[in-house]
C-alpha cells in the first residue's frame, strides 16, 4: 500500500481529510460528542466514496488508519478498527439507497438521532439492532431517558422492542386519548426478571420479596416514570384491611399504579379484585390533580381470549402481562459483529491524553 502514498488523488483526498479533522478539533470545544459522531459519519461517507471510485480497496482503511494517527497522535479513535466500526455504522443507516423522499426523510431523522447519542452507544445500537426502526427505538429511548451504555446493552439484550406495548388492556376503553396510548405503551409483555435467585416452583410472596430485594432493577424493568410508593400497601375500606401487592405512582402519567402478582396462570377472578383495589386508590387516595389509576397485573402465563373477556366488562383501566424469569440471554439475541467486549476494548483504545473528542460513552 505504499504506492498509495505517491498517489496524488490519494495525497489530496488524505489533505482533505486532515482539514477537516483538524476542524472538527476546534469545533469540539464547543460541542464535544456532536462533532465526533459527525466526523466519523463524514469520514465513513467519503471512506465508501473512495472505495467504489477508485481501485484502493480494503488497504485503504489500513494506510488511512497509518498516516491519521501519526498525524494526529493524540486523537486515539484512528485506529484500523474503528475505522472498520465507522464504516459499519454508516452503512447499517444508508443501506437502503434513498429513491423516495420517505426515504430520505428516514435517513435525515436517523442522523439527527445518532449525533445526539454517544460513540459506544452507536455501535451497541446497531451492532444489535436487527432494522432501522428497533435502531431508532433505542436511539430515541436513550436520548429520552439518559440511558448509559450499560443501561441500553441491557434494554437490547432484554428485547425491549419488541415487548413494550404489548399487554393486553382495556385501555382504549377505560382513558381518554392521549393518555391511554401512553398508558399502553408504558406496559410491557412479557416481563423479564433476570436478576431473580427463586425457586422455579416460587409464590407470590417469594416473587415480591425478590423484586422488592432488587427494586432498583425492577424500577428499570418496569421502565421510566415508576417511582415506588411500597409493598403490601395497607387499604383499610369500610372497616376491613386490604394489602396491594406493589404501589407505584408514574410521573409521566400522572397517576398511581397498582401492580398485582401472581405466580399463577391468569384467572378471570384476578381482573374483579384488581378493579377493586384500582377503585379503592382513585377513592381514597387520587387527588383532582391526578389522572385515573392504572392496574397492572403481572402472572405467570395467560391465554388472550380469556384475558380479554375478563377485561371487557371493567371500567377500570387494567393491563395483564406475562413475565419470564431467565439466568441468562439465549444466545440467538445476542449480536457477534462487534461483541460488546470487542465495543469495550475499542472504546479504551478511542481515549485521548489532550483533546477528547469522546462525549461520555
Amino acid at each position: 500500500m505504499s504506492l498509495l502514498k505517491k498517489d496524488k488523488d490519494y495525497s489530496e483526498f488524505l489533505h482533505e481529510l486532515k482539514t477537516r479533522i483538524k476542524s472538527a478539533q476546534i469545533k469540539a470545544v464547543v460541542s464535544v460528542n456532536r462533532e465526533l459522531i459527525e466526523l466519523y459519519w463524514e469520514l465513513a461517507e467519503k471512506i465508501l466514496e473512495k472505495q467504489v471510485s477508485t481501485q484502493w480497496g480494503d488497504g485503504l482503511l489500513t494506510q488511512m488508519s497509518k498516516d491519521l494517527q501519526n498525524e494526529f497522535p493524540d486523537m486515539k479513535g484512528f485506529s484500523l478498527s474503528n475505522l472498520k466500526y465507522m464504516r459499519q455504522w454508516y452503512l447499517f443507516w444508508t443501506k437502503e439507497n434513498p429513491k423516495s423522499q420517505q426515504l430520505v426523510d428516514q435517513l435525515k431523522n436517523a442522523k439527527k438521532l445518532v449525533l445526539q447519542i454517544p460513540w459506544g452507544h452507536n455501535l451497541v445500537i446497531v451492532s444489535k439492532s436487527k432494522s432501522h426502526e428497533e435502531a431508532l427505538f433505542y436511539a430515541q429511548k436513550t436520548i429520552d431517558n439518559n440511558w448509559s451504555r450499560a443501561v441500553l446493552t441491557h434494554q437490547i439484550e432484554g428485547c425491549l422492542f419488541g415487548r413494550e406495548g404489548k399487554a393486553l388492556t382495556n385501555f382504549s376503553a377505560s382513558l381518554p386519548v392521549p393518555q391511554s396510548d401512553l398508558a399502553h405503551q408504558t406496559l410491557k409483555d412479557p416481563y423479564i426478571f433476570d436478576f431473580l435467585t427463586i425457586r422455579e416452583k416460587h409464590d407470590e410472596k417469594e416473587l415480591e420479596d425478590a423484586l422488592v430485594g432488587q427494586v432498583t432493577r425492577f424500577l428499570l424493568e418496569l421502565g421510566a416514570g415508576f417511582s415506588f410508593l411500597g409493598r403490601q400497601y395497607k387499604l383499610c375500606v369500610d372497616g376491613d384491611d386490604f394489602y396491594i401487592d406493589l404501589l407505584f405512582y408514574h410521573v409521566k402519567l400522572h397517576c398511581y399504579v397498582v401492580v398485582e402478582l401472581k405466580a399463577v396462570p391468569f384467572k378471570p377472578e384476578f381482573a374483579g379484585k384488581l378493579n377493586f383495589y384500582v377503585s379503592a386508590v382513585d377513592g381514597m387516595m387520587k387527588t383532582e390533580s391526578d389522572n385515573p389509576t392504572v392496574g397492572i397485573l403481572i402472572c405467570k402465563s395467560k391465554k388472550k381470549t380469556v384475558v380479554e373477556y375478563s377485561l371487557k366488562g371493567v371500567n377500570k383501566p387494567i393491563g395483564v402481562s406475562e413475565y419470564q424469569i431467565i439466568s441468562a440471554l439465549p444466545d440467538e439475541l445476542k449480536s457477534s459483529l462487534p461483541t460488546v467486549e470487542e465495543i469495550e476494548a475499542e472504546l479504551d483504545e478511542i481515549d485521548s491524553s489532550h483533546v477528547d473528542l469522546r462525549g461520555e460513552v
